[in-house]
């Protein structure tokens, strides 16, 4: 569902370009609702827009296979996906899914990237909040490099608890599948290690819900691999 916001509505990023920039991002850009569950992008498809995440939460996965993906990132309110196409690529790189229901800006990236090329702080500021995504890929590739399926599980309950997603319970909106796609495991076992760590007393699960117990412990564990 279209839905029409401003841009200077949407994040404290944009608070700052001048009003003619932001009439300017206003005019190429488009507002779109999401329900839980729609695509919101394919990997692999004509990439025309760097999408913002007004609102709700995004699953954003990597195919790898016919029948498997490898989830890469949960990307909140505030957060940007696609921002690279602007630079090097007429194709989104991964997919994205809505899995809850979600508002996304999708602004076209030549307009953006012309509001990049005039306003040098805010392009900074832009890419310094995209660059942590560098850090997660890489986290990701060490995991499936060295790390046995404890220590796969261990970091990816890790980065579903971490700061950036506090007083927002993700597990809520997440399978076991999901789960098991961000530690790069098959599902039966993720369901096998949640076990253990509960037995363990490093979390805690009542349903869908999932409680960190002993983040010390489990952070030994996701070190160690």
């Amino acid at each position: 569902m279209k839905q029409e916001y401003n841009i200077e509505q949407l994040a404290g990023c944009f608070q700052n370009l001048k009003t003619e920039d932001l009439d300017y991002l206003n005019e190429h850009k488009t507002q779109i609702s999401y329900l839980k569950g729609e695509t919101i992008f394919k990997q692999g498809a004509f990439a025309p827009h760097v999408l913002f995440v007004n609102n709700g939460l995004v699953r954003v996965y990597l195919q790898t296979g016919k029948y498997k993906q490898i989830n890469i990132q949960l990307a909140k309110q505030g957060d940007f996906m696609a921002f690279s196409s602007i630079f090097n690529t007429n194709a989104y790189q991964f997919s994205a899914i809505s899995i809850k229901d979600s508002s996304i800006c999708m602004i076209e990236k030549e307009a953006l990237k012309n509001i990049l090329l005039k306003n040098p702080d805010f392009a900074l500021q832009i890419t310094s909040k995209n660059s942590e995504n560098e850090f997660r890929y890489l986290e990701i590739i060490k995991n499936l490099s060295y790390k046995q399926m404890r220590g796969k599980l261990a970091s990816a309950l890790l980065y579903l608890t971490s700061e950036e997603f506090k007083g927002d319970n993700v597990f809520q909106y997440l399978t076991r599948q999901d789960i098991a796609d961000f530690a790069s495991i098959t599902v039966e076992s993720a369901v096998k290690f949640l076990k253990e760590f509960e037995k363990e007393g490093l979390i805690s699960q009542e349903g869908k819900k999932l409680i960190i117990q002993n983040k010390q412990i489990l952070t030994d564990i996701d070190l160690k691999g």
